[in-house]
């Protein structure tokens, strides 16, 4: 392959960031802050915070499956608006809500149900003297308060992503902005008992990501209905709650694979996490620690990934498609080329950022090991995500379904399993041999991408 294929002139990369940096912006604050709410945390203990991380991994559980049944409608809204059609766009606007209170509801039930038996799962004697009880208690009372944050976290996504699907990524960053500062000033005040307010702890860290949440969604909303002129698709978007029979059977057909593909591969995340844990209530708080440092490293991947979505979709919906290619080409080189950066800017605080924590020595040990070998997977994983949503972005979810979370079902976890609960290997060497894995898919990617299967304008016939 020509050098010239694999990169763009300026007028391209001047659009591929202008709808990247936008994302990257918002999704860096708000892990940034993420990591200070981490740190807060864990300067109560390591038994809170990894109640704390226990619970954050079941809600990413929930968060992921959102993304994935909204993501159906998305593919469609990205096509309709490249196609010009608003009427299309409100269409999927409202199937969205449907759907985001319906996955709502479900995992709401879920955790109030069953929320003491899944934090469990977690909790393992290791090598440190912690105390499973407390955990399990902090975890709860954490859990309880940070479900109140679920109905508001659901309006902002049905909002904000149809936003960005039709061109409009600055104000879901300004709303992203300003919630993740209420969240750290929140955090600051509650957990500590800071101007005269309680000192809650773990409790007063949900709280603040549940005020933070519905600042958010006040802010999307209510901008979005005062700037119908710069978003017209919300002009009627209310005056019917129909959804043409057409359209769900194709959103049906398309967004199921994805639901079940996120919320099979966030769970699968959390089963790895959980062999992890069998190796103590250490490895727990280390993976929490290295999930957290990491997710700000990762933004980059994570924004590259949404950008591929919106331009790709958008040439796809206007029937560009060797276009579509030709770009695609170049923006999974430029994933590569940033993962490759970000990786070895992520290798460099591996062994700094483990530090602020008040935890024990062996919890910062493990958790730099974790950030080194992450960091060294770092373009392998931007590539795989990138890929992703190449496949996606054309329709193929049932490809993107095998691509992604049948792989962690299907490799992934039976990896784990087998060598955490059948074997004597240390935490570390298991932690490899599972992230090595991604080496696979980045072959399985590169073959899917080159065939082409995914150039396909889904809006033209609808």
């Amino acid at each position: 392959m020509k050098r010239h294929a694999l990169i763009g002139d300026r007028a391209f990369y001047s659009r591929v960031f202008a709808v990247m940096l936008p994302i990257l912006i918002q999704n860096v604050i708000t892990n940034f802050v993420n990591l200070l709410d981490n740190l807060m945390v864990g300067q109560v203990g390591t038994e809170p915070m990894s109640g704390v991380a226990i619970v954050n991994q079941l809600v990413f559980v929930f968060n992921l499956s959102l993304f994935g049944a909204l993501a159906g409608p998305g593919i469609f809204t990205a096509q309709y608006y490249g196609r010009g059609d608003l009427e299309g766009v409100r269409e999927t606007f409202r199937a969205k809500w449907f759907v985001g209170l319906a996955i709502t509801a479900a995992f709401a039930a879920a955790f109030l149900g069953f929320g003491r038996q899944l934090i469990s799962l977690f909790l393992h004697e290791g090598r440190e003297a912690l105390d499973l009880g407390a955990t399990l208690r902090f975890g709860e009372d954490y859990l309880h308060v940070i479900l109140l944050q679920t109905l508001p976290f659901a309006v902002v996504q049905v909002y904000a992503s149809t936003l960005r699907e039709t061109g409009e990524t600055v104000l879901p960053m300004k709303a992203g902005i300003a919630a993740v500062f209420v969240n750290l000033v929140f955090n600051y005040l509650l957990i500590f008992g800071k101007l005269g307010l309680p000192a809650l702890g773990v409790v007063g860290a949900a709280v603040a990501t549940v005020l933070a949440r519905l600042v958010e969604m006040g802010i999307v909303v209510i901008w979005t209905h005062r700037h119908s002129g710069r978003v017209p698709f919300i002009t009627g978007a209310y005056r019917t709650l129909r959804v043409s029979g057409a359209l769900i059977r194709k959103m049906l057909v398309m967004g199921a694979p994805l639901l079940a593909n996120e919320l099979l591969w966030s769970s699968g995340m959390t089963v790895l996490n959980q062999c992890y844990s069998l190796r103590g209530l250490e490895v727990v708080s280390s993976i929490n620690i290295s999930n957290t440092v990491n997710g700000v490293f990762f933004c980059v991947s994570l924004a590259m990934g949404s950008t591929v979505s919106i331009l790709i979709g958008h040439a796809l919906g206007a029937g560009e498609l060797e276009r579509a290619v030709d770009e695609d080409r170049r923006l999974l080189a430029l994933a590569v080329a940033l993962g490759l950066v970000v990786g070895g800017a992520m290798a460099l605080v591996a062994p700094l950022l483990p530090r602020l924590y008040n935890t024990t020595d062996t919890v910062k040990a493990l958790a730099t090991q974790f950030l080194i070998v992450n960091s060294l997977m770092m373009p392998f994983v931007a590539f795989t995500n990138s890929a992703y949503f190449t496949l996606r972005c054309g329709g193929k979810t049932i490809i993107t379904f095998l691509f992604d979370s049948a792989f962690v079902w299907g490799v992934c976890v039976p990896t784990a399993f087998v060598l955490s609960r059948f074997t004597a290997m240390p935490i570390l060497p298991l932690f490899i041999a599972v992230q090595a894995l991604e080496l696979i898919k980045c072959a399985v990617g590169l073959w899917l991408v080159r065939s082409r299967k995914w150039v396909n304008n889904l809006v033209e016939a609808v």
